[in-house]
């Protein structure tokens, strides 16, 4: 059995990075702003595509003025980003109207698009009429949750003869320590549909409190963060198994959120429920709602992706 601390990195590999270091982007001129971090998880082909939704949804909302809330996003990845470089967002002042206004913004890299992103903010309106799906029932406590550490570990008992399994076990491992979101597995279980529902707490690492359009920077790096990979698992394909199983391609396309409450705090554990609609043509559609633990509804969120099975035509991995 494989010793849980030999996929461990080092201390200082594992330190964690801050949410306000890899959100950070600075002002080159009106409209125009540049990454100053970029983060590639271990087995991605690309940028961190919540990093690249956070910081294109921070240039959109300098560009806004503070009564106007941010209601939702929506947004397409177009190529992979490259670390090595920073990223140049450009912001659009589509639509300045007295109750709502409208931005988009082109994130590029080397003269190409790589990313465009359409938002809306509103100026918020006291209402009557409040309506939420509810929080789910028998949710543990994020503190009754195995922690990452202690989940990968069990899981790499699994595979200890498989040297290259417990090397993709480790990167991962090593993205969780290095990530500025903690995050822990509730549960999984079946819909009436038949489908897989996976729940996970989420929060932001050492972030002081933070004003509501900082917040939902945030929340907006949340969401990408095991979506797309619960509809690989929903059928059933994954990393480390055999063909015809084996997940061969994954990356999202589109991604969109909608905001239903200005007043949370991701420093504090939100619930992140997800579940997959529908799978075919090599894309794959899944949905997720974030709670607060109180259950107040913060968010909902749509992505479709590219899900693809392993194929011995290495050609068919590209988009």
């Amino acid at each position: 059995m494989a010793d849980t601390e030999d996929l461990v990195p080092s201390h200082g590999e594992a330190e964690h990075e801050l949410i306000t270091t890899a959100l950070e982007i600075e002002e080159i001129d009106k409209n125009l702003y540049r990454s100053k971090s970029l983060w590639l998880p271990s087995d991605g082909r690309g940028v961190f595509g919540g990093q690249v939704i956070s910081q294109a949804l921070l240039a959109a909302t300098k560009s806004v003025a503070e009564e106007y809330a941010l209601h939702s996003l929506h947004c397409y990845f177009l190529l992979s980003a490259k670390p090595s470089q920073p990223i140049i967002y450009t912001v659009d002042r589509v639509r300045q109207g007295k109750t709502y206004a409208t931005r988009a913004v082109k994130a590029s890299q080397s003269g190409q698009t790589v990313f465009i992103l359409l938002c809306s903010f509103q100026i918020p309106e006291p209402s009557p009429v409040r309506h939420q799906w509810p929080f789910p029932a028998d949710v543990p406590a994020p503190e009754l949750c195995e922690t990452s550490t202690q989940r990968i570990g069990r899981i790499s008992a699994k595979f200890a003869p498989d040297e290259k399994a417990l090397k993709a076990l480790r990167g991962s491992l090593n993205d969780r320590l290095r990530s500025p979101i903690e995050q822990r597995l509730a549960m999984r279980s079946k819909n009436e549909n038949g489908s897989t529902v996976a729940m996970h707490w989420m929060k932001a690492r050492n972030v002081p409190k933070m004003k509501s359009p900082f917040q939902k920077a945030i929340l907006a790096y949340i969401t990408d963060l095991q979506l797309l990979g619960l509809g690989a698992q929903t059928v059933g394909l994954g990393a480390l198994k055999e063909p015809p199983k084996k997940l061969g391609m994954i990356s999202t396309l589109d991604h969109s959120i909608w905001y239903y409450d200005h007043d949370f705090d991701c420093s504090d554990w939100l619930l992140y429920v997800m579940e997959s609609s529908a799978a075919g043509m090599g894309r794959s559609l899944v949905h997720g709602r974030l709670y607060t633990r109180a259950g107040n509804l913060v968010a909902v969120v749509s992505q479709e992706g590219v899900v693809r099975a392993a194929l011995e035509n290495a050609d068919r991995a590209r988009l």
